[in-house]
């Protein structure tokens, strides 16, 4: 520990050549933006409304070509292709291993889409549904179920199959995008100011991403405990929730894999498999049962309109579901080297056909569960007007209805803290892993034999911490939630050469022949 604090120290465990840049794109961001942050949001959602109205077939077809890509590299050839010894065990059983990825894939945003998602789509509903009417409920159910579903973990999981097999079967040392893509660009570009370019795109969408999740991951805490104890949603208190966050996440983060982010996340699923079944028995039950049944039959019964809608001939203009979905992609692109890293580190000795399938399916299951549960409590609270969940949403701010919902429940001073005690500990496993991958992405160490050191897994945690409060204190998250979406842009380019990439090194070696299970 010790040698790992000197190493720190002398400067050997990270490399400044990357990481700094990164770190002060952000800060040089974030900071004009938030001197001038009316006008800076202004722009940044100008800019934003240009994208979505002149490249929204395009998000919506980035996302099916991944999940088209998924599934080719499933059921090929490649997907027979062992990442690791062909012979080794898999370093997690499936279990573990789908509960990782379901945390670091869903994470508490989860709880917030099952429960308010809905009612902005009810409220402006796509297809000339009416505004409030049965079929828009449905709908809006539907369409928070088709946020976490196949095209937004493929997204999350496509550049995995080229760093997985660059650390474990080419064994490399370096677990980075400019790395994977070593054999396209050659080692001349890899080693030189165009590998640092790729790396460094990488680093500003994760740790700008890091720092919004966090600022905008804290209300869903913050307003139950306002619920709670009767008081105001201050500074103070956010900065208390995040203040115990980090030390959650960077105590998890520097117990690494195996004794922290796993037993944190099968914790989590155990716990909120619990609140489920409370919410089950002592909210109405049978009407969660009635209207999820009916919510994925509308689910599936329109997919494949909702997958291709672009409102093109929508009377109306711009509908929730129009604008909110290309800012889903967008958004989802900025985490999807994250994921991919991750998703890579831990599966050693799974097959590619494996990892790419569990993230489309685990995930999914337990997201339109989720969605299922929560958003059949909330609408049932609206349609008996317990809780005036349509006047909430257009009158305050949609974190507010939460708290609102949950109090409406038998013994709900125990239903908030539970609530609470989930989407802490869902953000914790998200950032956990944030931690983890950043450490791993930036570490001179070799990882394809070693961890990143815990040392520096604390520093990154405290970094992603600072940058957050910070914009939180003088107003520069917004923007930096606008600028983050628009860095999907680059990353969506990185994805396609990854892709790529895993194809042709897959190919070089013939390791569908020489790397299989016998």
């Amino acid at each position: 520990m010790n040698k790992e604090r000197e190493d720190v120290t002398k400067g050997k465990l990270i490399d400044y050549k990357i990481f700094l840049p990164s770190l002060f794109v952000i800060l040089g961001i974030s900071v004009p933006f938030s001197m001038y942050e009316a006008q800076s949001l202004e722009v940044l959602n100008r800019t934003f409304d240009t994208i979505v109205e002149v490249f929204s077939w395009g998000y919506i077809w980035y996302a099916l070509i991944l999940l088209g890509a998924g599934l080719y590299f499933s059921f090929s050839k490649y997907g027979k292709v062992v990442l690791g010894d062909p012979t080794e065990k898999p370093r997690f059983t499936l279990f573990e291993y789908s509960s990782i990825l379901i945390a670091m894939g869903l994470g508490s945003t989860i709880m917030r889409t099952g429960l308010v998602e809905w009612s902005s789509v009810a409220l402006d509903p796509p297809f000339g549904l009416e505004a409030q009417s049965g079929e828009a409920l449905l709908m809006g159910n539907a369409y928070s179920m088709f946020l976490w579903s196949f095209q937004t973990f493929a997204i999350f999981v496509m550049a995995a199959p080229a760093m997985a097999y660059i650390l474990h079967v080419r064994k490399r040392p370096l677990m980075r995008i400019s790395e994977a893509c070593r054999c396209i660009f050659g080692d001349r570009f890899t080693d030189g100011l165009g590998g640092k370019f790729l790396d460094l795109i990488f680093l500003v969408s994760i740790l700008s991403g890091a720092a919004v999740t966090l600022g905008l991951g804290t209300p869903i805490v913050t307003y139950n405990l306002s619920k709670l104890f009767s008081i105001e949603v201050t500074f103070g208190l956010t900065l208390l929730v995040t203040v115990i966050w980090v030390m959650l996440f960077s105590m998890s983060a520097y117990l690494g894999i195996d004794k922290g982010i796993k037993r944190l996340s099968t914790f989590n699923m155990y716990l909120a498999g619990g609140f489920a079944l409370f919410v089950m028995v002592a909210g109405p039950g049978v009407f969660i049962l009635d209207y999820f049944t009916e919510s994925v039959s509308y689910l599936i019964t329109n997919y494949v309109n909702i997958s291709l809608y672009t409102g093109s001939v929508d009377p109306g203009g711009t509908t929730h579901i129009q604008s909110h979905t290309i800012f889903w992609f967008a958004y989802n692109a900025t985490w999807a080297m994250l994921h991919s890293i991750f998703a890579a580190k831990i599966s050693q000795g799974r097959t590619i056909k494996e990892m790419i399938l569990t993230y489309l399916f685990a995930p999914t299951l337990l997201a339109w569960i989720a969605t299922g549960v929560l958003g059949g409590l909330s609408v049932h609270r609206q349609l008996t007007e317990a809780v005036p969940v349509f006047d909430i949403v257009q009158n305050n701010d949609q974190m507010a209805l939460v708290p609102e919902i949950l109090a409406s429940l038998p013994l709900s001073t125990l239903a908030i803290i539970v609530f609470s005690i989930v989407a802490m500990v869902f953000l914790t496993t998200t950032l956990d892993s944030t931690t983890y991958t950043i450490a791993a992405y930036t570490s001179t160490k070799d990882m394809s034999k070693t961890e990143p050191s815990r040392v520096l897994r604390i520093v990154i945690a405290a970094i992603i911490a600072v940058v957050a409060l910070a914009l939180m204190r003088v107003g520069g998250l917004a923007p930096l939630e606008v600028v983050s979406g628009l860095m999907g842009l680059p990353i969506i380019v990185i994805q396609f050469l990854t892709i790529y990439a895993a194809k042709k090194m897959i190919d070089q070696d013939q390791a569908w022949v020489t790397n299989v299970r016998k």
